[in-house]
This record gives C-alpha cells, structure tokens and sequence, in this order.
C-alpha cells in the first residue's frame, strides 16, 4: 500500500486507497469502475527505470514526461521545440553558444529550488566522467548532447551550453526526456536508486513503484502551469495484448496504449470508448547481423528484404494502422525523408536467387523477438509471419522470445555470438536521432551506441556528420536523403513499417490526445 499521506492530501489518499483496492481485487465486469480523478493506465511493459538520463524506451519516456520538465518540450500536436523550464533564450551568431533564461519560483518535488546550478548538474553528471555522481548512469543517449563541451551557470536564472561545432538537433534533443532536469538533491541522496526515488519539476510527483504491479504518480499541487485535474495516475505493466484489451473492455483500466490492430474495431463507433491515432516518426526493422554468419553477406540481407512480404503484413497481420517503409527516416519527417526512394517489393524468387548466389542455400538464423515493447507492432505475429516468409525461400529461421526488458539486454549489447537478426522499433524527435544512434561506426555498442548489427560504411558516416553539423535545412535534407539511398543500397535491416500509433480511452476520459512524438501527456487529462 501508500506509505500514509499529510492530512492535507487526504482527499488523495481515499482516491488511491480506492484505486489500489481495485487493482488487488479485480471486480466482475459488471461492477468495474476506477474511481473518479484517479487514471489507471495499462502500459506495454514494466518500466526499466524513472531516472530520465538513464533510459531509452518510449514505455518509460511515458511515465517521465509527467513527472519531469525540461528546458524546452514539443509543442502540442507537433515536434516543433517551445519554452518549458526555460522562459527563452538566444543562439549565438555561430551556433555553438545556448543561453537560457530560467523561469523562476519553481521548485522540485522534494522542495528544493530549481535553478541554473540545477541544470548544470543534471548535464554534469551525464556528460562528464569525473563527476561524483556520474556513476549513477549509465546514460545510453548521453550521444544526443556529445557536442557540450560545458554547461555553466552564469547566474541563478541563467545558463549557457557551450558546443564544440554547431549542432542543428540540440534543441530537439533537449526536448527529448534525456534532457529532462533532475533534482541534485534527490540524486545526491538516493544515488544508483535515484531511478527508484524520482524527483523532477512535473505536473505529477512519485507515490510509489511495486514492481511488476504498478507505478503511481500524484498530483503536483505546486506546478508551474497549474496543479493537474487528476488527483493521480497509475501505471499497470500488462505485457500481454488481449489481456490489456479485457482489462479496457471490463472496466479495468481507463486509457491503453498499443491497442492490437484486429482490437481496434471492438472500440470503435462505441460510445463507451474513444480511439486516438496519431502519426509519428516511426520506423519497425530487424537489425541484420553484419559481422558474422549469412546476414554478412549484402545479397543475403538484400534477399531478406525482398522475401518479406511487407504489404501483407501491413494489410493482415496490422489490419491497415501501418504502411511499408522503404528506409531508416520515417515519412513523418516529410522535410528529410526521400520520397523517391521505393520499398523493397515483395520477390521471393529473386530472393532465392540471391541466396543462392551467395552460397547460403538452406542456412540457418537465429531470430530473436519480444513478447511486446514500444512500437513493436504485434512483434509475435509479425515476427512468425516473417519466420514463414524466409523458410519459403530456404531459409531455416529459429525464433527466440524474451520479454521486453529481457529483450533490450540482448539485443542493445550487439548480436555477435547470439543471433542473426533481431525486431526493432525507434520512435525519434529528429532525422538524425535514429541513423546516427543505429547506422554509425562510432555507435558499435562497444562505444555505448546501438549499433546491434555492426553496419559500417564511411560515406553514410560522412553525411551524418554533416547533416548534424549544418543549421540549412535544405542542406540537411540534401544530405539525409543521400544517406537513406545508401543504407537502402547496403541493406543493414530489413525495412519493414512505419506505424501510426493509437490509444483507447474510456468514455470518462476528458481532454486526452494522442503527440506525435509518442509520450502520453497527462497535465491536462481529467476523469470525472
């Protein structure tokens, strides 16, 4: 149960205490109903962590992004970067000098003040090795501020990122739940357990984690913007889909994420439910193994991508909430992707031949797929269908299925040794943000990147160096478009959907919508 609350919040304990009886003692489907101003919340795994800096799944970037602010955050309805913690700020001619201007009077969950000393903390600690509490992490996108060479306070309310060259992505990137600003005060007690004892700025604070169970946020009656209309949200890890699908249907749980493609008609026209979608950026692959094995050789990933049958899995498998996607930038990023660039067609014939060719007739692949994860688009289903694609072109395919969290531990250290391709999904906030963390040399996992595959070419290196360099964004377009031309060429993954994302809610639900970049945002949700 919640530790016991001050009597000031003791309309907050009855709603919890009546939320959480709920959740240890399921009523029949008659007599469900979660209580008023408390939202219960099914989610797609457990989360791995609420430390912002430490974390990489949009499963967990859900629950952060209401109990943490940063610097700036997406404008609603778009991944346009607006003012947050920080009421404006200015770029130098150069581009490699931020300064922002803090708002003031605000304060953590745990009382102390945010200030520019925060900030300076937050990034110090992330960024360099030598710093006590540095150790906290690891901090796997610590690649998106790797051009700060310093963060200094120049006052109170003041701070000033230096860059070492321009950066065309660091706004984005701020907005992005790694920029996130935690209390130095909450990590300087709790330590490697800050991740277990958040402290931020949110609209929501901690209340409680019960592994496996729940995670519980609670109102912030000192916010910023104003305190929230909920009183408090749980999140339930309910790993299985159909599951999650009778929870909705029995009154079990107020919002669900990922809703199952052939579930999405249960809900719609009801007046007892409401579906959001939303397009975003997007992208399902598998990760080929290019260090070792079949999936080393060019013509084999080439004839993976030919044999899936990808306008089959769009169409029957997600009953039409996805299209096929021909590279590694999702179409959401209209600017930088390359419209002229055409998926791989389904042509298991070619797909033999190349095989052949190569001498791989008849091998085998080691296929590891998740139960369930972020985006990951029915990956059982997918991950079968696609099994029985390359058995039919004389492939032998064994799949391997681990629970999500499980997954991410074998597949984000690198498939050498382990598996010949692996599901994946990213969901981005800019078109640098996936190839440059995925496609690049330097982000071997050996280096701290996610690599899995080991793809290595020096040209798309180049062009990604540049893009992210440059502050033209026709340049930048320029160059992203010539890098997908490659990657299409060199075949890493096979390139498989670009999704567009849902929710249900129930008819009690208020004020709720879905944002492109695929964090829940709950500060203006109420449930009556």
């Amino acid at each position: 149960m919640l530790q016991p609350l001050p009597p000031a919040m003791g309309r907050l304990a009855t709603a919890l205490g009546l939320a959480l009886v709920f959740l240890m003692v399921p009523p029949t489907p008659s007599e469900a109903r979660t209580p008023p101003n408390v939202l219960v919340v099914a989610q797609i795994a457990e989360p791995k962590s609420l430390d912002p800096q430490t974390v990489t799944a949009v499963n967990d970037f859900r629950i952060l992004m209401n109990l943490y602010d940063g610097l700036v955050r997406y404008r609603p309805g778009s991944l346009e970067v607006e003012p947050a913690l920080a009421e404006s700020w200015e770029i130098s001619d150069d581009g490699t000098e931020y300064t922002f201007h803090l708002r003031e009077g605000i304060t953590f969950h745990d009382g102390t003040p945010f200030d520019a000393d925060a900030v300076v903390f937050t990034f110090d600690r992330m960024l360099d090795e030598e710093h006590p509490y540095h150790d906290t992490g690891p901090f796997p996108l610590s690649f998106f501020f790797g051009s700060v060479v310093n963060v200094e306070a120049l006052d109170p309310n003041t701070v000033r990122f230096t860059l070492a060259e321009p950066y065309a992505p660091f706004l984005s990137n701020l907005a992005y739940p790694t920029g996130l600003i935690v209390s130095p005060a909450a990590v300087r007690e709790h330590g490697k357990e800050f991740g277990r004892n958040p402290s931020g700025t949110g609209a929501f604070q901690f209340g409680e984690w019960r592994a496996n169970e729940r995670v519980v946020v609670e109102r912030n009656p000192d916010y910023w913007e104003g305190a929230p209309p909920l009183e408090a949200v749980v999140f339930r890890p309910i790993t299985d889909a159909n599951t999650r699908v009778a929870e909705m249907l029995s009154g079990g749980i107020d919002l669900m994420v990922e809703v199952p493609p052939d579930a999405l008609g249960r809900f719609s026209g009801s007046p007892d439910y409401s579906v959001h979608e939303q397009v975003g950026p997007h992208v399902w692959f598998l990760i080929l193994n290019m260090k070792e094995g079949p999936t080393s050789d060019q013509r084999v990933r080439q004839a993976i991508n030919y044999a899936i049958d990808k306008q089959a899995l769009v169409e029957n498998v997600l009953q039409g909430t996805a299209e096929v996607a021909a590279g590694p930038v999702a179409p959401a990023f209209s600017w930088a992707y390359n419209e002229d660039l055409e998926p791989y067609p389904y042509d298991p014939e070619l797909a033999r031949d190349l095989i052949k060719e190569a001498g791989y007739e008849g091998a085998s692949l080691t296929f590891y797929v998740t139960e369930g994860g972020s985006g990951m688009l029915d990956p059982i289903a997918m991950g079968t269908a696609i099994q029985a694609d390359l058995e039919a072109v004389g492939l032998e395919v064994e799949i391997e299925t681990y629970e999500w969290n499980t997954f991410l531990g074998k597949v984000n250290p690198g498939l050498e040794g382990k598996a010949d391709m692996a599901e994946m999904a990213w969901m981005t906030n800019d078109p640098d943000t996936l190839p440059f963390l995925t496609l690049r040399t330097g982000a071997f996992p050996a280096e701290g990147g996610f690599n899995s595959g080991y793809y290595s070419n020096p040209e798309v290196d180049r062009l990604l160096e540049q893009a992210r360099r440059s502050t033209d964004r026709d340049e930048r377009a320029r160059l992203y478009y010539e890098m997908q031309e490659i990657v299409h060429e060199d075949a890493p993954w096979a390139f498989v959907a670009n999704w567009k994302q849902n929710a249900v809610t129930s008819e009690r639900v208020e004020g709720f919508g879905l944002e492109p970049s695929f964090f829940l945002l709950l500060d203006d949700v109420a449930k009556p």
